[in-house]
C-alpha cells in the first residue's frame, strides 16, 4: 500500500514539474515571439523593409536566425502575422444564434476592436504604414490573411454556416477591412474604430 503512495506522489510531483515546464516553455516563446516582432518594426521603420535581412533581425532580438524562422515563415510574415485572429473568432462565436454570417462576422469584429489597446492599435498603424510605403509588399494583407480567413470560417462553422458560405464571407470581411486598414494608417486624423466602423456597417449591410 506504502509503494502505490509513493507512487502515486511522485507521479503528481513529475506531472507538477511537467506543467511548470511547459508554462515556462510557453512564456519563452511568447517573448521571443514579440522581441523579433519589436526588433522587425524597428529596423524596418530605421532602415526600409527591403534593406533590412532577418539575420539583422535576429540578432537585433538577441536570437539566431533559425529561431526567427521557428517563430515566423517569412520576412513578409513578420508583418502580417495577426495577433488578434483567436479575439475576433471567439467574439464571432459568441454571437446570437441565428445570426445571418455576416452580421455575426462583423458585429463580432467590431465587439472585438473595441477590446483593443492603445498600444495595439499604435502598433498595427505602424505596421500598415510600413506594408502601404513599401512597393515590394503590394498585397501582403491579402497573402497574410490565410490565418485569419480560416479562424473566421471556424467560428461560422461552428455556428453551423455550410463552408462554401462561410468561406465566401469571411473573404468579403477580410477584403473590405483590408482596404479599410490601409486607408486608416495612411491618414493622420482617422481613428481606426471611425475608419473600421465605417467599413463594418457597410459591409453588414447598413
Amino acid at each position: 500500500m506504502g509503494s502505490f503512495r509513493v507512487s502515486g506522489a511522485c507521479d503528481a510531483l513529475h506531472g507538477r514539474q511537467l506543467l511548470v515546464t511547459n508554462i515556462t516553455d510557453v512564456k519563452r516563446w511568447n517573448r521571443t515571439h514579440e522581441a523579433l516582432r519589436q526588433a522587425a518594426v524597428k529596423l524596418f521603420t530605421e532602415r526600409g523593409y527591403d534593406a533590412t535581412t532577418t539575420t539583422e533581425i535576429a540578432a537585433h532580438a538577441g536570437v539566431s536566425e533559425m529561431t526567427l524562422f521557428r517563430h515566423f515563415r517569412t520576412k513578409e510574415s513578420l508583418l502580417s502575422a495577426d495577433p488578434f485572429d483567436p479575439l475576433m473568432a471567439e467574439a464571432v462565436r459568441g454571437r446570437p444564434p441565428g445570426e445571418p454570417p455576416m452580421q455575426a462576422l462583423t458585429e463580432g469584429i467590431r465587439r472585438a476592436l473595441a477590446q483593443l489597446h492603445e498600444e495595439d492599435v499604435e502598433d498595427l498603424r505602424m505596421l500598415l504604414r510600413i506594408i502601404a510605403s513599401t512597393p515590394s509588399l503590394r498585397g501582403a494583407i491579402e497573402r497574410g490573411s490565410e490565418e485569419t480567413a480560416t479562424a473566421l470560417v471556424a467560428a461560422l462553422r461552428d455556428r453551423g454556416v455550410a463552408e462554401a458560405k462561410a468561406r465566401v464571407a469571411a473573404t468579403a470581411l477580410i477584403t473590405g477591412l483590408g482596404t479599410a486598414l490601409l486607408d486608416w494608417a495612411r491618414s493622420e486624423t482617422t481613428t481606426v474604430n471611425a475608419a473600421l466602423g465605417d467599413a463594418l456597417d457597410v459591409l453588414g449591410g447598413n
